[in-house]
């Protein structure tokens, strides 16, 4: 299939807003996480929070403040961030999250249920009007397509692969795709009783792990088709060239133990692109810290890569932001392989007993042209994007 090349990105997690704060944390110092300051909890959980204030009382919250962020970055570095740029140009929107229409006021959605009165139509208004598709259609006035995918923690990894197929089939000119999430009671009491929370900073892949630390934050990537005429004007350095979904459903939170659907997920991609396992560079996995994740994903990419695996897991630096982590680490990839350089992966020191292949534990040059972004959800789905240096 053809590819879509990437002319504006923008991102906000732990590591800083913006990609040039970005682009030095991923490999200049280590961020640690801290107890939560947004909001009130009795869990003494570590937590990677946006270096920003926020504003949590405007409709959507922070999810929405960081997407705009996010997005108003991308649509700079595209040179489409006014209503003249954007002119004659169809452009699609596509944004994964799973707390904005969802868990970003739960007191309302409780009334909701319930079917307690509601005083006004404000609190109705407010969760419709951000669900953030329609919200950045209405907010950059749009054209194209518009659709928010919540498929839990693969949702914004998969609106980048549907932001392809769309670009492929030419429905747009170009698509803005996206991911946010923030920190919120829900999230943050579902997973605790889950008991996948670490009360240490998480250590991916590590013999030790005890669990992932929840993080937030966006990321906006602006796509377009190569015969595009924002090509002409444009220069694009990183194509997303190859998308693969599966789906095992073997059950609800965890992934089908012997990894067949998660390899095939990373197959489709590689073969999507055209590439073969030996070409890519580097790996960045979803690497949550779970007992679970980090077993399966480990071994499988050892089957898939072989002993010249080169990877690493880049939540040990934002924590894991939900909905948001794919569209986030599609942005690290793609800093990393114009960098031709792949971030340690930080915290790790012991390799887990039934994994062959330790992550990285040192920055590392490589020179490879292809690099792999891996996201895995609830319900058993896979997601891997392959992303080429052009």
């Amino acid at each position: 299939m053809q590819e879509a090349l990437v002319i504006g990105m923008g991102a906000v997690s732990a590591l800083g807003v913006g990609l040039p704060a970005t682009a030095m944390q991923l490999t200049a110092q280590q961020v640690e996480p801290h107890l939560l300051t947004r909001f009130k909890t009795t869990l003494r959980l570590p937590v990677y929070e946006v270096p920003h204030p926020g504003n949590p009382t405007r409709p959507g919250g922070n999810a929405i403040q960081w997407l705009e962020m996010a997005v108003e970055e991308a649509l700079r570095n595209a040179r489409l961030a006014s209503a003249a740029e954007r002119a004659g140009v169809r452009i699609g929107v596509c944004v994964g999250s799973t707390v904005l229409c969802q868990l970003h006021d739960l007191e309302f959605c409780a009334k909701l249920r319930h079917g307690s009165p509601v005083a006004d139509g404000t609190p109705y208004r407010d969760y419709v009007e951000t669900s953030p598709a329609e919200w950045l259609r209405r907010q950059y006035s749009l054209d194209g397509p518009a659709l928010t995918v919540s498929n839990a923690c693969t949702s914004s990894a998969d609106a980048l692969g549907i932001a392809r197929l769309w670009l492929v089939s030419g429905q747009c000119d170009a698509v803005l795709a996206a991911g946010t999430d923030s920190l919120e009671t829900g999230p943050l009491d579902g997973f605790h009783a889950l008991g996948v929370c670490d009360a240490s900073p998480c250590r991916p892949f590590d013999a030790a792990r005890g669990g992932l630390n929840l993080g937030e934050g966006a990321a906006a990537v602006v796509l377009a088709a190569p015969e595009s005429r924002l090509l002409r004007e444009r220069k694009a350095e990183i194509a997303l060239c190859g998308y693969g979904k599966t789906a095992d459903a073997s059950h609800l939170t965890q992934p089908l133990p012997n990894g067949e659907f998660l390899e095939r997920a990373i197959r489709v991609a590689l073969q999507d692109a055209g590439a073969t396992p030996q070409e890519v560079g580097m790996v960045n996995a979803h690497g949550t810290g779970t007992e679970a994740n980090d077993r399966v994903e480990g071994q499988t990419l050892a089957r898939v890569f072989g002993p010249a695996l080169r990877y690493h897991s880049t939540k040990s630096l934002t924590g894991h932001a939900l909905g948001a982590a794919g569209a986030l680490e599609f942005v690290f990839t793609a800093l990393m392989l114009e960098r031709g350089v792949a971030a340690r992966s930080h915290h790790f020191e012991h390799l887990a007993p039934e994994l062959t292949i330790p992550p990285l534990t040192h920055d590392t040059p490589f020179e490879e042209s292809y690099a792999l972004s891996t996201s895995l959800a609830f319900g058993g789905s896979n997601t891997a994007l392959v992303l080429r240096r052009v």
